[in-house]
């Protein structure tokens, strides 16, 4: 729920920020100059790109290993006259819905990479910890079979995550128009299986038949929505109504069953929901870039980290709660 859900409302207006392409910065006439000039001679001052020389086709994979022209001549445009701006004691602006963030090995934004690979690791470590938990330290049915009715769906949720995690890495080391269909696609599969999820485990849904009447529909619409942003039209808008829509139901669903459920670590899960909300307005607050690499969106990405610890926590909790209860009821 709090991962790639979280993103839910203000990660889905940054989302809508990033794909638009007018900000002050690309809108100075300088800057314009810069890059049409660049675009014909292929360089920047003294500084020149192969790039923009080049004729033909590139293997895919040398054109992932370097930028190209219109890419090159935008970011070196773009820090010299940020350097420019900064003599002056100017604040930075956006560029085409992006801070001016410094490349590090390549990469695009590479505290954003850096905190989504964290965010990845953190839920690798909670699935395997969860599976560990499930099959070898709480007690199984005869047929080798989980007495917690959720383990199979926490186990797939956790894939989930972690799929949404490691494009929304690739994603931010390199923006083009592949990995953000990538990216927005395993999150609004994401968001889609975690509302699915909160319904199933909120009101203790367990037979299969209800399951699937219960997920039927919802599947079909992200499934819908999934192949309609990739193959027909990604509208910003659109795309933010329906994730907006998915975060805020699931987690106003986490938030009353915690009220009304007396689980016994509801404090786990009251503490994911508020906290995470609190997080998220490091995407109001948009900041410029500390030192140029570290902004508040990737701040927003390391909060998520000790938060994810806490949610696997509480799913944890949640399955040593249910076997004890069925334990005590089958004897």
């Amino acid at each position: 729920m709090l991962d790639r859900c979280s993103v839910g409302f203000f990660l889905i207006l940054s989302w809508l920020v990033e794909g638009l392409n007018a900000s002050a910065g690309d809108a100075n006439p300088q800057y314009r100059s810069c890059v049409k000039q660049c675009e014909e001679t292929g360089c920047v001052r003294q500084r020149c790109f192969p790039n923009c020389k080049f004729s033909g086709v590139e293997p895919l994979y040398m054109q992932w290993k370097k930028w190209d022209c219109q890419s090159d001549c935008r970011y070196f445009c773009m820090l010299d006259i940020e350097k420019e701006k900064e003599l002056r004691n100017d604040d930075p602006v956006k560029y085409h819905g992006k801070w001016p963030i410094k490349r590090i090995y390549g990469m695009q934004e590479p505290a954003s990479v850096a905190f989504s690979a964290l965010n990845l690791a953190a839920h690798f470590h909670g699935w395997v910890s969860f599976f560990v938990l499930i099959y070898y330290k709480l007690p199984l049915k005869e047929e080798k079979k989980a007495y917690y009715e959720y383990a199979s769906l926490w186990l797939i949720y956790g894939l989930l995550s972690m799929n949404s995690w490691f494009w929304s890495a690739v994603f931010h080391s390199r923006d083009v128009d592949l990995t953000e269909k990538l990216d927005y696609s395993s999150a609004v599969a994401l968001l889609g299986y975690s509302l699915i999820l909160a319904i199933l485990r909120s009101l203790n849904v367990r037979d299969e038949a209800t399951r699937v009447m219960i997920s039927a529909p919802l599947i079909a619409f992200v499934t819908t929505h999934i192949l309609f942003i990739n193959f027909y039209k990604l509208d910003y808008g659109w795309n933010m109504i329906v994730c907006v829509g998915m975060a805020v139901t699931q987690l106003t669903i986490w938030a009353v069953w915690a009220c009304i459920s007396h689980h016994p670590s509801r404090w786990k899960l009251w503490f994911v929901v508020f906290a995470g909300g609190l997080a998220m307005l490091l995407e109001l607050y948009d900041f410029p870039p500390y030192q140029g690499l570290l902004d508040a969106h990737a701040i927003w990405h390391a909060t998520t980290i000790p938060l994810t610890y806490i949610w696997w926590s509480f799913i944890k909790d949640d399955a040593e709660f249910r076997t004890s209860n069925l334990l005590k009821k089958s004897k």
